[in-house]
């Protein structure tokens, strides 16, 4: 038997979780299907940077949105996510990435952003004190910080049970059509029926949209963290680099977060990584030479989670250009965690009032091809 629904959700990420979630907070009931359980993928093990910073420009509208979002996450989800907003810094190691920097909160200005901020070396190190003297300063978003990705994730999920939404996990969405003006989907022995259905699914995305007709140049990846020793406390907000692969935050704990877009080799099949330990060094050599406070520090653990990238490196958000109803939501490319909460907003109000007010024109689908083809 065929249960109607409003909405069907494929994905339990967070990007899927909060569409559910403001489905439910416009007024419908939606169906959330993830076929682990929330989180169980890039959402959950990523390093829950909440960011503004350094993001490419036609997703800056949707992140401001965003951070607006986090900013009162406990009223939302009635759980604080464990979110601090210390801000996050761009270091520049030297006077050529200074430049750099400078071009790029100029141009920023230009287009009316002005959440990143030029820092001198007097600045950066008021920041970040035990940052290596040779560096000349950076940029700060003051209003960023970070999360704990499962927690987060766990959050949007439970919310979006408790306002109406059925959640089915550990079971994968299978059989997707379209028939009779309603996009079904079966779910083990369940069958579910709507007119609306939201292709959030990650790593997985890209299979459904080839399958329905809209093949994307999306790869796997799998991005690699790891968490270090306690040492004593040297920074608040989160850092992070650009001329070498490297973001890292430090905990209450004294541990501290490694990261950077280095890759482990993905097996999606079996939902397993493998560790490129060789790049896993080079991090946390970096690391270890910015701020010499971590050179007594030894990684304890290092893992890896399994996300989707797109040929643009840009997420792949919108209606589809070939089927009503349809909507796609993948494809945030190794920084879609802070996207989340109002991705979510965003998708609900295309959904229920055919439109948004947030910029989003740059990231359809249909910037990959002809939809007349």
């Amino acid at each position: 038997m065929t249960k109607n629904v409003d909405a069907i959700v494929v994905g339990g990420g967070i990007h899927g979780c909060s569409t559910a979630l403001h489905l439910c907070l416009a007024g419908l009931k939606p169906v959330l299907i993830e076929k682990d359980y929330a989180g169980r993928h890039a959402s959950g093990v990523n390093a829950g940077g909440v960011r503004q910073l350094a993001r490419h420009i036609p997703e800056i509208p949707l992140s401001i949105r965003s951070m607006g979002i986090w900013e009162k996450i406990t009223d939302l989800l009635d759980d604080d996510c464990s979110f601090e907003s210390y801000g996050q810094v761009l270091v520049a190691e030297n006077e050529e990435e200074l430049a750099v920097c400078r071009a790029r909160v100029a141009e920023l200005n230009v287009l009316g952003f002005t959440h990143e901020e030029l820092i001198d070396a007097a600045e950066l190190r008021r920041l970040v004190p035990a940052v290596a003297e040779s560096c000349p300063g950076g940029v700060v978003s003051r209003r960023d910080g970070a999360a704990n990705p499962a927690q987060a994730t766990t959050a949007f999920r439970r919310k979006a049970g408790q306002l109406g939404a059925t959640v089915r996990e550990g079971i994968a969405a299978t059989n997707i059509r379209h028939t009779d003006g309603l996009w079904h989907v079966d779910v083990g022995a369940e069958s579910f029926a709507a007119p609306v259905l939201v292709n959030a699914a990650g790593a997985w995305a890209g299979t459904i949209a080839a399958a329905l007709g809209e093949p994307v140049p999306v790869e796997t990846v799998a991005p690699m963290l790891m968490i270090t020793s306690r040492v004593p406390h040297f920074t608040d907000p989160v850092v992070i680099l650009r001329g070498r692969k490297l973001s890292f935050k430090q905990f209450k704990n004294g541990t501290v977060l490694i990261g950077g877009g280095h890759l482990a080799t993905p097996y999606q099949d079996r939902n397993e990584t493998v560790l490129d330990w060789k790049s896993l060094a080079t991090s946390a050599r970096t690391v270890f030479e910015l701020f010499p406070v971590m050179r007594s520090a030894t990684i304890v653990r290092a893992w890896a989670g399994i996300e989707a990238k797109t040929k643009d490196d840009l997420p792949v958000f919108g209606p589809s250009s070939r089927h009503k109803g349809l909507y796609h939501q993948f494809g945030f490319s190794l920084h879609g965690f802070q996207l989340g909460p109002g991705a979510g907003a965003v998708m609900a109000e295309l959904i229920v009032n055919g439109g948004t007010q947030t910029r989003i024109g740059e990231l359809g689908i249909d910037r990959f091809y002809s939809p007349t083809l």
